[in-house]
């Protein structure tokens, strides 16, 4: 008797990566770039979770991913930060491609209001947004 794959949460967040990516956005995974930069003037930061290894069926067989994805969306005021929102939420309408998976399209958990970064200079406007992301064995 085989044992079915544990789900892996890294494919998922590639997939994430790369539908912001072909939504025409800078994605940073992790945080931004350390050391001197200079932001552009609008750009998203994903934060992903480590996700959950849930049962298909009552055979225990945890195989379903379940894992919360943070989309912090940054840009140089508030309506950029609030566009780099509105192109993650379209980027993120469909279904995630993941081999060997099928996945739920992305959940919106929404976020909260947008907020002014001091610490950076020039300051930086920026609001997090949340998306779950769930999928199972094809």
């Amino acid at each position: 008797m085989s044992t079915p794959p544990v789900p892996d949460v890294l494919p998922h967040v590639d997939a994430v990566e790369a539908a912001l990516t072909a939504a025409g956005l800078t994605v940073y995974v992790g945080g931004t770039p350390g050391g001197t930069w200079t932001p552009p003037d609008k750009f998203a930061v994903l934060y992903p979770d480590p996700g959950t290894a849930g049962r298909e069926s009552l055979a225990d067989e945890r195989t379903n991913l379940d894992a919360l994805m943070q989309i912090t969306c940054v840009g140089g005021d508030v309506e950029r930060a609030l566009w780099v929102a509105g192109r993650v939420r379209r980027a993120l309408s469909q279904p995630l491609t993941v081999a060997g998976r099928v996945c739920w399209r992305p959940e919106d958990l929404g976020g909260p209001p947008v907020q002014r970064d001091d610490d950076v200079t020039p300051p930086l406007y920026f609001v997090p947004v949340q998306y779950r992301i769930c999928s199972a064995l094809a």
